[in-house]
């Protein structure tokens, strides 16, 4: 039989499809090198299952473990019994599990009640206690985890060490976004160190859920953009021209190969993502249209808090965008993260000028725009501080017993729920376990934790794992 040589449509349509697959199967592999390879998933269809409070997330991390008996956990009889020694048993000093005599410390800086509840607050937080009245604070938060890394892994993904989705991907596949032009979870300048990118991972979960960091901690906060966003190489019109053909030809590899059809169709989602933020994006990062009033408010152009300032009016701006979960980062890259002061314990002071302004002005610019009340404010770090001294004037660890706090819509205002004990050691009532402030967040959402579940590796995952519970007595 004759073999007939194919027409030139033949031709170049078989080329055209084969420059397609190679280009499909690089974003393919890009993605599996990045950890973001997606699975098959579950049939969960983005929704809220209950009655949502908020439509979105703005999470203040305070990496390194803010002392809460020196911020928002006062103990008089810190006070009082200052620099006697007490038989303590921990993991972080002497043996594992051995009792050793600690010294206890007094805060280093006064309490003064504010607002109309009374809640007392350090004098490092002057702007911050301005709102207490808008605030509810944990004061008997648990976790896992006695390092920087494990604690803020579990605080991210709800595991110390395997590999599990964060919570920001987790909300994201359990809602699906606002803005089909904008990323629904962004982690704004964050770490490299302890977990780094497992921090806004999906890991398992489809591609589509995975964090999208803008920034390094490391780099200026005028540096926090998304590189290349834009092609100053070619004119409008030939971008759209690639960008349909492109298009097109995975469209073809994707009904060519429907057995990665999951795959396929995350990364082909992606890139239309990147391609519609091409034209919203650097006009939601461009803070030079803000007033003068509003980046007062936050302290841009001040010294001290220029650069987290800058950090959370784009919170702000993303989140009135319609982005669902948004991380600001107060990091950087040592394995010491900020406020982890196991000596020199006034360096705490540096860290609450450089953060105090921007929340406060956070706070109030989400009211003001009537925003607070569809937003959930989460402040906080991975764990606390001890009431003990380490050297002179250091705190080490706690995981046992800790202060975050949170602000915006279905928390009851100006309240606080839980306590520590007589020293601020341990979670002793009201106890909220990591796990159990992951499934109020949720709840909040709209999602019930026990039901957002996702099929991987023969068995059934959720966020909270087995655990959680909703922390009903801070819902209005």
């Amino acid at each position: 039989m004759l073999q007939t040589s194919p027409s030139r449509r033949e031709l170049l349509t078989q080329a055209g499809c084969g420059f397609g697959g190679i280009a499909l199967q690089a974003m393919l592999a890009a993605d599996a090198n990045a950890g973001r390879a997606s699975h098959s998933d579950s049939g969960f269809q983005p929704r809220a299952m209950l009655n949502p409070r908020v439509k979105r997330i703005i999470f203040i991390f305070m990496q390194g473990g803010p002392s809460h008996v020196d911020l928002f956990d006062y103990k008089q009889e810190l006070v009082d019994r200052h620099g006697q020694s007490i038989d303590f048993t921990g993991v972080r000093f002497g043996d594992f599990g051995t009792t050793t005599k600690q010294k206890l410390m007094k805060p280093l800086w006064r309490f003064t009640k504010h607002g109309q509840c009374g809640r007392a607050v350090s004098a490092l937080f002057p702007h911050i206690a301005r709102h207490v009245d808008d605030l509810c604070f944990l004061h008997g938060m648990h976790t896992e985890g006695v390092a920087h890394g494990p604690s803020t892994l579990f605080l991210h993904t709800g595991a110390t060490t395997l590999v599990r989705p964060s919570i920001g991907s987790w909300i994201l596949y359990g809602l699906g976004t606002e803005n089909q032009s904008l990323p629904g979870f962004v982690s704004l300048q964050p770490s490299d160190a302890n977990g780094g990118p497992r921090n806004y991972s999906n890991a398992f979960l489809p591609a589509v859920c995975q964090g999208t960091s803008i920034g390094r901690s490391f780099q200026p906060a005028e540096k926090m953009t998304i590189e290349h966003i834009r092609n100053t190489q070619l004119s409008s019109e030939e971008v759209q021209q690639r960008y349909e053909l492109t298009q097109r030809l995975n469209q073809l590899q994707a009904a060519r190969h429907p057995q990665r059809s999951d795959e396929t169709d995350a990364v082909i989602r992606n890139y239309e993502l990147a391609w519609r933020m091409q034209a919203r994006a650097p006009e939601i990062l461009d803070l030079s249209g803000e007033t003068e009033a509003t980046t007062k408010l936050y302290g841009i152009g001040e010294k001290e808090t220029d650069q987290f300032g800058r950090q959370c009016l784009l919170a702000r701006r993303l989140s009135e965008s319609g982005v669902r979960f948004v991380q600001v980062n107060y990091a950087d890259q040592t394995a010491n993260p900020r406020w982890d002061q196991h000596s020199n314990m006034p360096a705490h002071a540096n860290h609450a000028l450089a953060t105090d302004k921007p929340v406060a002005g956070l706070l109030a610019d989400l009211k003001q725009r009537g925003l607070l009340d569809d937003t959930l404010v989460w402040w906080g770090g991975e764990f606390g501080r001890t009431p003990f001294s380490q050297g002179s004037d250091g705190r080490d660890h706690n995981p046992k017993g800790f202060t975050i706090f949170l602000a915006g819509g279905g928390i009851r205002k100006g309240f606080s729920w839980g306590s520590t004990d007589e020293i601020g050691r341990l979670a002793v009532e009201g106890k909220v376990h990591m796990h159990d402030l992951h499934a109020t967040i949720l709840h909040l959402l709209g999602i019930d934790h026990e039901q957002l579940t996702y099929r991987y590796a023969g068995r059934d995952f959720r966020p909270t794992d087995i655990y959680g519970k909703v922390v009903s007595e801070i819902l209005t």
